[in-house]
């Protein structure tokens, strides 16, 4: 999807007064060890262009605080140096200010890093900030908690859930977390509420999508964009189990849209009821959430690197 980055991007012009850039690391996103990597993003970054410093996250909401700071202090850039969840805490610290994101992707999924075209290679990644090219792109809302690539519950919630408390990170892992749920899992009902349009539906999971995919190339929406002013509600009904390698094949070849079993639906307001509190993925990242949930878009907030 790089297009995306070619239409709206704003190029660096000229030296001048060097930007100050602010890497916060996760030293344990994606099961990847990082050391030495400030060693290795000083090889690949323009010191001409840049004043650099580094810091690590050293437990779940630091990345947060750590971006807030720099905001505070009047950082040009923060590069979130991890996973879909590291991303997610320094995006939501820099939403809505002047301040850029910038991401070297670490994680397991690294949906809206590859969404947005950036290299899985951590040297091209670093070499790729010398440009400096951004856009502005939209970010959702659930229950007063931002996110910027996907929400969902029911099934993948669950999965977010049990990954997050296993020791295998990674995506073996994912994997492993995936084939633990996904033959004991039953369907759940919801109301949902799209922009003044009730819905009525019992869905395997429901994800609400700013960016396409979830990660590693899996696209739940195809036609989802980060720049339309606008969430894409994918319904992903009740399936035989026989039917999982096309429902498969779809998730992979960008053809989701086209599955009897998936439902998409643009909304900027949404509501889902459902029947009890239980997990939702915001990011990737399990929260506990009560048995309604309302989301919202809200258009170009973040800057962002890409």
């Amino acid at each position: 999807m790089l297009y995306i980055c070619k239409d709206k991007q704003v190029p660096m012009k000229g030296v001048g007064k060097k930007k100050r850039v602010l890497f916060v690391v996760n030293p344990i996103s994606g099961g990847k060890k990082k050391k030495g990597f400030e060693r290795r993003a000083r090889e690949g970054l323009d010191a001409d262009l840049y004043d650099a410093q580094f810091t690590y996250s050293e437990y779940a909401g630091h990345a947060n605080q750590l971006g807030k700071e720099a905001v505070k202090d009047g950082f040009d850039l923060v590069v979130a140096v991890g996973g879909d969840g590291t991303i997610n805490e320094i995006a939501s610290a820099l939403n809505g200010t002047k301040t850029a994101l910038g991401i070297i992707p670490e994680g397991s999924g690294n949906g809206l890093a590859l969404y947005l075209g950036i290299p899985l290679n951590e040297r091209a990644a670093v070499r790729r900030l010398n440009r400096f090219e951004t856009i502005t792109i939209d970010s959702g809302t659930i229950n007063g908690l931002a996110f910027f690539n996907m929400a969902g519950i029911g099934f993948d919630a669950s999965v977010s859930d049990r990954f997050a408390n296993d020791n295998i990170r990674g995506p073996i892992g994912y994997l492993k977390a995936v084939l633990s749920e996904i033959s004991t899992y039953k369907p759940k009902r919801y109301v949902l509420d799209i922009d003044g349009k009730i819905f009525e539906r019992e869905a395997f999971m429901i994800s609400v999508a700013n960016s396409p995919q979830y990660g590693n190339n899996a696209y739940v929406a195809p036609q989802a964009s980060v720049t339309d002013g606008a969430l894409d509600v994918c319904i992903i009904h009740k399936f035989p189990l026989y039917t999982i390698p096309m429902m498969l094949f779809h998730l992979f070849n960008k053809t989701a849209d086209q599955s009897e079993y998936v439902e998409i639906v643009p909304g900027k307001k949404i509501r889902i009821e459902r029947d009890t509190a239980d997990s939702v993925h915001v990011d990737g990242e399990p929260k506990e959430m009560g048995a309604t949930l309302d989301i919202t878009v809200n258009p170009d907030t973040l800057r962002i690197l890409c």
